[in-house]
């Protein structure tokens, strides 16, 4: 056993009103920069949807993340070392920026020094932030928010592609006849990152403390492979620097014990961040068992119980401090993931094992229940209006467990029991047993999971022990090297500049293991990463 420490995030998107503060927080802090226009680390988009970029979820045209070869073994979709060389100048799986948007930007002088006096009043037309050119607004990365452009494009959602035709005709696209949630979406940082293994110059790396994978700018040819290998499309290419960006998951405030920016603005407290344990040795295989239903319990299983004496042990032996050990105990990922069960992965058919879960969203059950003449206290009841929901089981089946409607339905029981308990406990003060029977959960887990999903305080939200101490010193001389900040320097964030790129440079060393994916990397500050064999391609 290897034991890994990975910062993971879990959203309850229940608690998801679209407000978007999380984009623009995100935006302000991270991609406010020339060239990071059409970019967006923290993106909401609108389900039902075709997202953005425009098909994301489409694999058969865009070719990311994994798959298994003849054999059962994983290789990337975009192709082995030859294909990928062969496509460095001319790539065909890119999208352009008409899958993302073309971002436009207006002359307020204009208006603000109109003249007293006109008869009209006057206007300005939007122009390319690109190209400086006069353009139609047509797109745009949240075009599709509460439905607002998915009468015409919702039916090319590639998540209704994949459901049966009878549970695809369940959705409709007609006022009050249909459905809508608000999905955030950020980098999934992966235990097995396609993009990592794909990019050709070992730029894109995963952080062995934390598992945070990040690019190193000093390394970044631009190839833009790691583009199209990332099955959620969350690699960017900033056009004025030519170098890959993305998602950094904020590791200068992670390493300083503090939330994401994105978690610290949410105003629905939606998300949670925490430490998970997990087996480096299990990664290869949970990735590569090849029924695709199995794929939620496979990465279940490589996580490891932070409470077994036997991992704390193992995790002292490999350098962990007891903060660590103490933060991965209390963390309410692991909580909402392995305990509890109701946190899910989005597209785990994709392979990367992604490190973002979401609780998936509830329709108004007791509603559903007494509409359609049922008792909203009997658990069969319930139980069994869960698939007769507005929100498709189906639907949800298709986002977070590559189909598996019965997995999809478990976890929502298991929601719908807690609200149901909740009610009858608070309204009379009854224990309904026959609800935890139904879901095989005690009173005390029931409860315990309601006050971390509906009132948990921030510091049960956020549990996030700050780098090791060890490390202070050399976080301490990075950030004084330079007497500017290293986020506002040219080379973009959580990235290098020229006076600390020291701090980061990766310098390749041995094999992670015999035969294993992974090279390790040194910095000279002596915290080690590694990356993806980019010439073996992964697996």
């Amino acid at each position: 056993m290897r034991i890994r420490a990975q910062v993971a995030m879990v959203m309850n998107l229940d608690k998801c009103i679209g407000c978007h503060t999380c984009s623009v927080t995100c935006k302000q802090t991270w991609t406010n920069r020339d060239g990071t226009e059409y970019v967006w680390f923290n993106n909401v988009e609108t389900k039902p949807g075709i997202g953005y970029p425009k098909h994301y979820e489409d694999q058969d045209r865009w070719h990311g993340g994994w798959q298994l070869d003849e054999k059962g073994r994983l290789k990337l979709r975009s192709g082995g070392r030859v294909k990928r060389l062969s496509r460095l100048f001319v790539n065909p799986d890119l999208p352009s920026i008409d899958d993302y948007y073309e971002p436009a930007t207006f002359d307020k002088d204009i208006l603000a020094n109109a003249p007293a006096g006109l008869k009209d009043t006057p206007v300005q037309q939007p122009r390319s932030a690109l190209t400086g050119e006069p353009m139609a607004v047509t797109w745009g990365a949240n075009w599709e928010d509460s439905l607002g452009g998915t009468h015409e494009h919702g039916t090319g959602d590639p998540n209704l592609a994949r459901m049966s035709a009878e549970a695809a005709a369940r959705v409709k696209f007609e006022f009050e006849k249909t459905f809508l949630f608000h999905l955030p979406r950020i980098c999934e940082h992966c235990l097995n990152p396609a993009c990592v293994s794909a990019c050709p110059s070992g730029a894109m790396y995963k952080r062995e403390e934390d598992g945070i994978v990040l690019v190193d700018q000093d390394r970044c040819r631009g190839w833009r492979m790691c583009v199209s290998a990332c099955p959620y499309k969350k690699v960017y290419v900033n056009h004025s620097t030519g170098k890959a960006e993305k998602c950094t998951l904020c590791f200068p405030r992670i390493e300083a014990g503090q939330p994401t920016v994105c978690s610290e603005t949410c105003v629905g407290r939606l998300r949670y961040l925490g430490i998970v344990f997990y087996d480096e040795d299990a990664v290869l295989a949970a990735a590569s068992v090849t029924d695709e239903h199995d794929l939620l319990d496979a990465q279940r299983a490589v996580f490891l119980d932070p409470s077994d004496p036997a991992v704390r042990e193992a995790a002292r032996a490999a350098g962990m401090p007891q903060e660590w050990l103490d933060a991965a105990e209390r963390s309410p990922v692991w909580r909402l993931i392995s305990e509890y069960k109701v946190a899910l992965p989005l597209h785990p058919e994709y392979r990367t094992l992604p490190m973002v879960w979401y609780v998936p969203p509830l329709s108004p059950v007791l509603d559903a229940v007494g509409e359609a003449g049922r008792d909203d206290t009997d658990a069969d009841d319930i139980f069994h209006t869960i698939r007769e929901l507005r929100i498709p089981v189906e639907y949800l089946a298709e986002l977070f467990t590559a189909g598996d409607v019965e997995a999809t339905a478990g976890v929502l029981m298991k929601l719908a029991a807690m609200r149901s308990y909740m009610r009858a406990r608070t309204l009379d003060g009854t224990v309904a047993d026959e609800l935890l029977d139904g879901i095989g959960m005690t009173a005390d887990q029931v409860e315990a999971m309601y006050r971390l999903l509906a009132i948990a305080k921030y510091d049960e939200r956020y549990v996030i022990p700050a780098a090791y101490s060890k490390d202070a010193a050399a976080l301490e001389a990075q950030a004084t090297a330079n007497q500017d900040c290293a986020l506002d320097c040219e080379g973009g964030p959580g990235m290098t500049t020229q006076a600390s790129a020291e701090s980061f440079h990766l310098v390749e060393g041995e094999q992670v293991r015999p035969g294993g994916p992974g090279l390790v990397s040194r910095r000279s500050d002596g915290r080690r990463g590694f990356t993806i064999n980019p010439l073996r391609g992964g697996a």
